[in-house]
Parts: C-alpha cells; sequence; structure tokens
C-alpha cells in the first residue's frame, strides 16, 4: 500500500518537531505507562480496549476510602463529595464528551446492562414492524443481546434481525448502503442499532445520516459508543438519536470494568407510554426515601437508573473527565487525525503490498484505530511486534488493531511502531 500525505516525512526528526509542537504533549506525562523489561515505556495502543491509568485516580479513590473510613454510612451526606448525588458530578462533564444536554445523560451500570435497558424501552415490536438492523461483525455481545431481546418478546432472529453486510471484496460499509436498506425495510423496521465505532475494522458510521434515514423509515435509532466516546467528536443531542450506551474503560480510561453511560435524547424525558425497568435510583429524587409503593420516574435519562452508583468506579471516570475537560474534544479529535494520519503514511512508507489497512482512509470515517492487514504474515507478526514492546491487538482472523490515542501517545510512538514492523517484516 502507498498513503498519500504531504508534508510527512518518516524520520525522528520530524516526529520530534511535530511532538515539540503539539499542544496537548503535556497529557502524556499525566498517565501511567506500563514498562518493558529494560524499564522503559511501551508503545502503548491499546487505550480502544482498556485506556492508561491517570495518574490522579488514585488520589480520587483514596478521597473516597478516607470518607468510608472516617464517616461510615454518613459519608452519603458529610463525604467532601457526597455519595448521595455522586453521580451528578459527572454529568456536565460526561454530557459535554458525547454532545448532550446533561438531563439526556446519565453515568450508570456497565456497557452491556445499560443495552439491555434501553432495549426494554425503545424495542417495541409491534405488527409488521418488529424487525432490528445491525452490521455484521458487530460486538459480540450486541449481537447476544439484541437475539435475546428478540427472543424476549417471543419472535425468532431469524425472522427479526437484518445483518448489514459490505459489498463484495469491500471490508466496510457504505452509508448510501445502509441508507439503502433502511428505506427498503421502512414498513417493518422498528429498531437501528449501530455502533458508533465498528470495533473490528475502525469504521465511523454517518450517525446523524443514519438517525435521519431511521427516523424518515419511522423506527427508533441507537447506537452502542463504545468505540467512539473519548474518540469522535459527537453530537447525539443535535443528530436527534434517540438513545445510546458506552463503556468507560477505553478511551476514557476508568479503569478495567468500569461504569458505564446512556443517553436518551430529552424528547424521551417525560414519555409514560415508554416501558422501562425500574429500580429505586431512578425515582423522583424528592420523595425517592419516603419509599412508596409507586415509581415516579426522574425526567430524563435519570429515571433509567436502577440502583444506586459504584463510588470507587465512579471517583475513578471522575478523575479522567477532569482531564478531558480540560483538553477538549475538538482538540483531541484534531489532534487524533494527524497522529492517524501520520501512521497511515508511515505504513505507506514501508512499500509492502502485503499490507492493507480495513479501515477508511477518510479521516470522517475513521477515529484513532486503524486495523492493518498483513497478507500471509498470521499471528506470528504480532507475536514478534509484542516482543519488542508494542501493545497492540490481535483479532481473528488476521487483523492487528492499533490506536495511537491522541491524550497520551506521540507521533514518536507512531514513529517507533512503523520502524519495528518493517523490521519484522523482513
Amino acid at each position: 500500500m502507498k498513503a498519500q500525505h504531504s508534508g510527512f516525512e518518516a524520520t525522528p526528526d520530524f516526529a520530534a518537531r511535530m511532538d515539540t509542537a503539539d499542544p496537548l504533549a503535556g497529557y502524556r506525562d499525566r498517565f501511567y505507562f506500563p514498562k518493558d523489561e529494560a524499564g522503559n515505556d511501551v508503545i502503548y495502543f491499546t487505550g480502544n480496549s482498556l485506556g492508561l491509568q491517570p495518574k490522579t485516580v488514585r488520589a480520587y479513590i483514596e478521597q473516597e476510602l478516607k470518607d468510608w473510613e472516617t464517616f461510615g454510612v454518613a459519608g452519603h451526606a458529610l463525604a467532601k463529595n457526597p455519595w448521595l448525588p455522586y453521580h451528578e458530578f459527572l454529568t456536565e462533564k460526561m454530557a459535554r464528551v458525547v454532545g448532550a444536554k446533561p438531563i439526556e445523560t446519565v453515568v450508570m451500570n456497565a456497557l452491556t446492562v445499560n443495552l439491555h435497558i434501553m432495549l426494554i424501552s425503545f424495542y417495541r415490536p409491534e405488527g409488521n414492524r418488529r424487525k432490528i438492523l445491525i452490521e455484521k461483525g458487530a460486538f459480540p455481545s450486541d449481537h447476544y443481546a439484541i437475539e435475546s431481546q428478540i427472543k424476549f418478546h417471543g419472535l425468532e432472529p431469524a425472522d427479526c434481525l437484518i445483518e448489514l453486510t459490505p459489498r463484495d471484496c469491500e471490508a466496510t460499509l457504505r452509508t448510501e448502503d445502509i441508507v439503502k436498506t433502511i428505506e427498503g425495510e421502512r414498513d417493518s423496521l422498528a429498531l437501528v442499532l449501530l455502533g458508533g465505532v465498528n470495533y473490528y475494522t475502525g469504521q465511523v458510521f454517518e450517525m446523524r445520516e443514519i438517525t435521519d434515514a431511521g427516523h424518515r423509515a419511522g423506527a427508533t435509532v441507537g447506537f452502542d459508543l463504545a468505540h467512539a466516546v473519548g474518540n469522535l467528536e459527537l453530537h447525539l443531542h443535535d443528530w436527534g438519536v434517540d438513545f445510546a450506551v458506552w463503556c468507560s474503560y477505553k478511551y476514557l480510561n476508568a479503569g478495567p470494568g468500569a461504569v458505564g453511560g446512556a443517553f436518551v435524547h430529552e424528547r424521551h424525558a417525560d414519555c409514560p407510554d415508554i416501558p422501562r425497568l425500574a429500580g429505586w435510583w431512578g425515582h423522583e429524587k424528592a420523595t425517592r426515601f419516603l419509599m412508596g409503593p409507586e415509581f415516579h420516574p426522574i425526567s430524563g435519562a435519570e429515571g433509567w437508573q436502577l440502583s444506586n452508583p459504584p463510588i470507587l468506579q465512579m471517583a475513578a471516570l471522575w478523575a479522567s473527565l477532569e482531564i478531558f475537560d480540560e483538553a477538549g474534544m475538538s482538540a483531541l479529535r484534531a489532534k487524533s487525525e494527524t497522529l492517524t494520519g501520520y501512521l497511515e503514511f508511515l505504513l505507506g512508507e514501508i512499500q509492502d503490498e502485503r499490507i492493507t489497512v480495513i479501515t477508511p482512509s477518510d479521516p470522517a470515517q475513521r477515529g484513532c484505530q486503524l486495523s492493518i492487514r498483513v497478507k500471509n504474515a498470521g499471528r506470528e507478526l504480532f507475536n514478534a511486534i509484542t516482543a519488542r514492546g508494542v501493545v497492540a491487538d490481535w483479532r481473528e482472523p488476521d487483523v492487528i488493531r492499533v490506536a495511537p490515542v491522541p491524550l497520551y501517545n506521540s507521533f514518536r510512538d507512531v514513529l517507533s511502531f512503523a520502524e519495528i514492523l518493517k523490521s519484522e517484516l523482513g
């Protein structure tokens, strides 16, 4: 492959100049990097699987441990950051990351739990309108959740599940084909549910256009933003998305198994006809502790909460969201496009026809991740670069996923990776 990027150079001096000029370069020092056997930072390109730990996380968690030690149950009111409204401390920052209003945003649960909760409310098959549209090759958990929800309604996945597939000899989907499929199923489609970014190919879906097409067809539209949140500039409110869910352990750096989040557009804030699973933390705050038998949901996304929040997990996310709020998604996205463009350029400079990048070349159709396929290389190549200090990600049958993250990866990281890959290709 040979990518064309004017102005880039495959030299250490160029990478050093880019890092010196990078206004976000200082954020690298605010994260812990794993070390290789020689004590050097690894080339960490797996923020799309687990983000690095912000150095401030320990203090955030230790504050809650100290308040638990000091106050016991009274910490719900007396802690430095009282636990009773704790999730609210994260709401506005999280809303800015996803392009939403605070009333539309809530931090809660885990990703697939939130997906099931949203599907209970927004997948409501009726008559001939019972089909769900997803991309073939969606993250398996999404597929499992959707199939189980179809069966929950007494229906058969074979009759109700539509899977979008790329054209022959193509790795990614075309927006025009997605829209055409939606229009062709306009009388039978109940729900469009896609990933904001496909985890395998790294393709970004055109969420505004897909949402508009879904709504014109009379369907509800939702997104799994696991690989999009903290990666792309999102505008969920303006795009009119009905609902979205995400995790926070990837680009949001909140730690393994971290708490997730959900978005519900404000037009659904107070709709009594929307069914939902109810729990006491979704009950209106003014009367929650009266412990009455009737459920009165909080207006907006908070009304979908079930249980009181996991404080220690939220503390970790809060530490990371402070950094995002400071850096700003527009600046992070601008650096990401340049950083990923540099990686694509360097892969082209290797001039090895075995290399194929299956992620779209258009920066608007990808985030931090490039998915690299090397013909006839297999996992042996991945193991070889791993032994050289590259922390990337292997996905069967033949893809190496690399994700230079703008918060903590450098242009030197990208150049070093390309040099190692070239040397191992022989």
